[in-house]
């Protein structure tokens, strides 16, 4: 593996991760009676997303509050967790796949709202869902090499949007079955934000070391799933094995080096669908028990969802024990990075 694709850190904690629910449940079931004059048009039968997918719930926020007020209060509530003051940060990168715009930055707003000084930088990281991990591994990089004392990771996500057009778009088309499937992950999608504070180790013996981890791409599938704000489409069945194939490529070319193949106590993985999960856990041949789970009743929270778990089971996690994040991106690109907590 090229060395750029491994990254390890020696004087970077994780001093807070938090996640904020979006409050408004939407349940699949609630979905399919929106869809049920489609489902009688292409012939297929309600409850696939608890089915297939083992969705039962997804979220959106309340009317009025967006995505980047979701990772504005995602970062408030990590600082005052981490007892940092926002004077103290000296880069905040904002992760959301959700865009209300091209420009300005997503960052610049969350910036103001944070009361963030002039002196911290502030700049979007996207890489579909990857991107939270990229961007825990830029900051660390600052870090390590002393040009900051504080990052703040953010992401917000709305997927309501999305939700509204996709099943606007099933009604008035006149597509079979396989253009159902194709905009399924679409339904998937929930809404939530997450946000993560690291420091040096040096100065806060009592945070979590990010040990860093390794990289890797798998380009020539950047077609599987391509989508925006109003309309995404993805070849689940090609994504799901494209992604599995590069996964066990990146644990067979890292597990041994860094250890993780003696096991781990935690596996944080990307959340996309009860298949998807079982699939990685067999694959690897990885501890279901150890694998905490948030699509159930959150869905597929994009960037969001690696953190999102993380700070669901914070408060489990003893110390000393090695928590393995495994994140994957559409076009495609993963990464396994771990946190010896």
């Amino acid at each position: 593996m090229g060395r750029n694709a491994i990254h390890r850190f020696g004087n970077t904690s994780v001093l807070s991760v938090c996640a904020i629910e979006a409050p408004r449940v939407i349940t699949s079931a609630e979905i399919d009676e929106r869809l049920s004059a489609v489902y009688q048009r292409v012939g297929l039968r309600a409850g696939m997303f608890e089915r297939l997918a083992g969705i039962s719930e997804r979220r959106w926020w309340d009317r009025g509050t967006s995505f980047a007020d979701g990772a504005a209060m995602a970062g408030a509530k990590a600082m005052a967790e981490a007892g940092i003051q926002p004077r103290d940060i000296g880069l905040m990168i904002n992760t959301s796949v959700s865009r209300a715009h091209l420009e300005p930055s997503t960052a610049a707003g969350v910036h103001h709202a944070l009361n963030l000084p002039t002196s911290c930088m502030n700049l979007d990281v996207t890489n579909a869902c990857l991107g939270f991990v990229n961007g825990m591994q830029l900051a660390a990089a600052m870090l390590e090499n002393g040009q900051i004392d504080y990052a703040l990771v953010v992401n917000g996500e709305d997927a309501q949007e999305i939700h509204e057009a996709t099943i606007a778009r099933l009604h008035h088309g006149g597509g079979d079955a396989k253009q159902v499937f194709s905009q399924f992950a679409s339904l998937t999608l929930g809404s939530g934000a997450a946000a993560m504070v690291l420091g040096r180790s040096d100065a806060h013996p009592e945070g979590h070391r990010f040990l860093g981890g390794a990289t890797r791409a798998s380009t020539e599938h950047n077609q599987l799933c391509v989508g925006d704000m109003d309309d995404m489409r993805t070849d689940s069945a090609g994504l799901m094995n494209a992604g599995l194939a590069l996964t066990k490529s990146l644990w067979t070319e890292s597990a041994a080096d860094f250890g993780w193949d003696r096991g781990m106590d935690r596996y944080v993985m990307h959340q996309v669908s009860n298949v998807h999960t079982k699939a990685i856990s067999k694959l690897l041949d990885l501890d279901p028990e150890k694998i905490p789970i948030t699509f159930p009743t959150r869905g597929n929270l994009g960037p969001a969802a690696i953190p999102f778990t993380l700070a669901g089971i914070s408060g489990e996690l003893a110390e000393g024990e090695r928590v393995l994040l495994m994140g994957i991106g559409s076009g495609l690109n993963a990464s396994l990075s771990e946190i010896l907590w």
